[in-house]
């Protein structure tokens, strides 16, 4: 194994393709002389979130951005307090509290410290009667309260000894409850006093189950409320008490199973603003506002805001049918594309409903199909037709929908060709697409769609307690070599610690065998690549993803295998300065000129001497830092490697952060 000093490979900078925004939300109030006042809030990457403050007249914004611009990334949830105007805000990945006053913009965003322990984050937050600000917190459905009074904040622990996630809400007349999800949603109510809490009212055992639901919200009438399967219900201290009629959501207040996003609330002067356009779930380059006046004989009015944004990370991109690369970034889930020497970057806007991230991408007949976070859901693009986003076969790009209703992270996506069918007949070429499950569920899935008549099926437990993480079509054995992690739906602890190896087959739709090749201690298997001569190399890893959910950690390696005889040839661990795997790993496999097959953790790239496993480093520029007090980014370096694309010719394009970037393969 060689890890002698990297040769001298300068990465070239292409450029920034996105500079979108995500959990944006309009926050309507007054300022202390009771004029009309607008705020807003947006994360993005680089940079970090910031608040505007909104010009009502001309839409001009004051932009104020949070002081630790490198952790403070995404304002999870924010609340406007009713009585004093003052924006509360909780950022990831950091998990602090932050106040921003219209009344004294001159403070910006103040940092008011960190909310819990390391590596949680707020993402519920209400105001109560008292003025105390009430936060739930991911992992751990972690409760904390912080008293603007004091400065000071107070921790209350778990809430639950399965469930990581907590939503609360306040009512006027001092009832607090928090919406605990997502393994086996329930309702709590907490003692204001003292933070104690208890389970109360119906709770949902199968979250696949659509018929049972429970929304925890703020009605008109200032006191909290249960809409559920089992009744409806009104919060009273600590106890439910049955009512016939539910009040309306009150407007501005964001309600527990809406809590990514606030509804429009009337301002002074009978004033309400929303969107107008490209702010699907919260995200994407939202810039128009429309102020509709409580009169309808006041005429309504239209702002565009002139914030700036500074870009976002980029999740997955491939080389497209047009010679050029099409991806997608993150949060906002913005599609791509790229001339390949970056001479001519574009940001095309939406192409999914799914407001997350593309996590694959695949070619079919021109077109490029990219499966997307949440729900997995499957869009395509034309490069030969204008562009106009929509779900419509006259869109373009046009979001297919879901495959099934369990799928949510679709972390493969290939194409297999037209096949033979037994007795006669052809099964026609189809994208097979393979996914972790969704929130709080186990057993990921393997999906298959025929583009040209939309037929689908799902199979889901390809391997018990696994989901599919890296899938390559084996044109000798006609067979789809599946790869398979330990991760389970988000919220869930891991119940398995080895991956599994697995092959299916695509003509009779069957699974033919899975084990581990005879590894021990196999870990995740993250990507696959052909090595010629019929053999595969597979990158074994863990991402920062399955260690949060409690797997222990087992260092990258290489393993050359042979899929007809069902074993590892060879292995080999990486030196351990090539660092750990990027957030998933996946893709990190790619084959260069030649059939040699380079590789990837997040911060070193190295090539495969063919047919072992031995690893010579590429490009390494930086030494891997630990980061201090997140799960969510073990580590951090400028030049870290976040997505591995594609090697076309003698270049690898990858990316780091927000930036895309091209390696000339010595």
């Amino acid at each position: 194994m060689n890890s002698a000093t990297a040769p001298a490979v300068i990465a070239q900078d292409l450029g920034i393709p996105v500079k979108g925004v995500s959990w944006t939300r309009l926050h309507p109030g007054q300022t202390a002389d009771g004029q009309a006042s607008l705020l807003v809030t947006m994360g993005q990457n680089n940079g970090g979130l910031f608040v505007l403050d909104v010009d009502l007249a001309s839409g001009r914004c004051r932009q104020y951005p949070v002081a630790n611009g490198v952790d403070s990334t995404f304002p999870t949830a924010a609340v406007r307090s009713l009585r004093t105007g003052i924006l509360y805000i909780v950022s990831a990945w950091d998990g602090h509290l932050h106040r921003f006053d219209a009344n004294h913009p001159a403070k910006g965003i103040e940092d008011l410290g960190q909310i819990d322990v390391d590596g949680t984050f707020g993402l519920g937050i209400t105001e109560a009667a008292d003025g105390a600000i009430w936060i739930g917190c991911y992992p751990g459905a972690r409760l904390a309260k912080f008293d603007p009074a004091t400065g000071k904040i107070t921790r209350y622990g778990r809430t639950d000894d399965v469930d990581e996630y907590l939503y609360p809400q306040a009512g006027d007349d001092g009832s607090l409850a928090g919406m605990v999800k997502f393994v086996r949603p329930h309702l709590i109510v907490i003692d204001p006093a003292t933070g104690e809490h208890r389970e109360v009212g119906p709770a949902i055992t199968d979250p696949t189950d659509k018929s049972k639901f429970l929304k925890l919200y703020k009605g008109t009438d200032r006191r909290l409320y249960l809409d559920s399967h089992a009744g409806k219900f009104r919060i009273d201290g600590l106890s439910l008490t049955p009512v016939d009629e539910l009040p309306e959501p009150l407007p501005g207040v964001q309600a527990t199973y809406k809590h990514n996003y606030q509804a429009p609330a009337e301002m002074p002067g009978g004033w309400t603003a929303h969107f107008l356009d490209d702010n699907i779930n919260g995200v994407g380059t939202p810039r128009n506002i429309l102020l509709t006046h409580r009169d309808p004989l006041v005429p309504s009015r239209r702002l565009h805001l002139d914030w700036v944004g500074g870009g976002s990370n980029l999740h997955v991109f491939e080389f497209g049918p047009d010679n050029r690369l099409y991806g997608s970034s993150y949060m906002p889930n913005r599609l791509f594309r790229s001339t390949l020497d970056g001479s001519v970057i574009e940001d095309l806007g939406e192409h999914t409903y799914a407001g997350g991230e593309a996590y694959s991408l695949a070619n079919f007949d021109g077109k490029v199909y990219l499966a997307s976070y949440p729900e997995a859901r499957l869009s395509v693009f034309d490069p030969a037709r204008p562009v106009r986003f929509g779900g419509t076969s006259a869109d373009n790009p046009q979001d297919l929908g879901r495959l099934d209703n369990i799928s949510y992270r679709p972390n493969a996506l290939i194409v297999t060709p037209e096949l033979d069918a037994p007795g006669g007949g052809k099964v026609p070429s189809r994208l097979w697409m393979g996914s972790s499950p969704d929130y709080g569920l186990r057993d990921g899935t393997l999906a298959w769609y025929d583009p040209r008549t939309g037929a689908k099926r799902s199979h889901r437990t390809v391997v018990a307690d696994t989901s599919p993480a890296s899938l390559l079509y084996l044109p000798e054995q006609r067979q789809i070599l599946i790869g398979l992690s330990i991760e389970a739906g988000t919220g869930v602890k891991i119940s398995r610690l080895n991956g599994a190896f697995a092959l299916w087959d695509p003509v009779k739709d069957q699974l033919v065998w899975s084990g581990d090749m005879g590894i021990d201690n196999l870990a995740d298997v993250t990507a696959l690549a052909p090595a010629g001569n019929g053999l595969v190399y597979a990158l074994l890893g863990r991402g920062d993803h399955i260690l949060s959910a409690g797997a222990p950690e087992i260092g990258p390696r290489i393993a050359l295998i042979d899929p007809v005889k069902r074993r590892v040839v060879s292995s080999a661990w990486l030196p351990a300065d090539f660092g750990p795997l990027s957030w998933h790993g996946l893709f990190c496999l790619r084959v260069g000129p030649g059939g040699t097959v380079y590789g990837a953790t997040g911060f070193c790239i190295f090539r495969i001497k063919p047919g072992t496993c031995e690893v010579e480093r590429i490009w390494q520029p930086d030494k891997a830092v630990r980061r201090p007090n997140t799960v969510w980014l073990t580590a951090f370096t400028p030049n870290s490697i976040d997505v591995v694309g594609p090697i076309v010719g003698n270049k690898l394009y990858f990316a780091t952060g927000w930036r895309l970037r091209a390696l000339t393969l010595p």
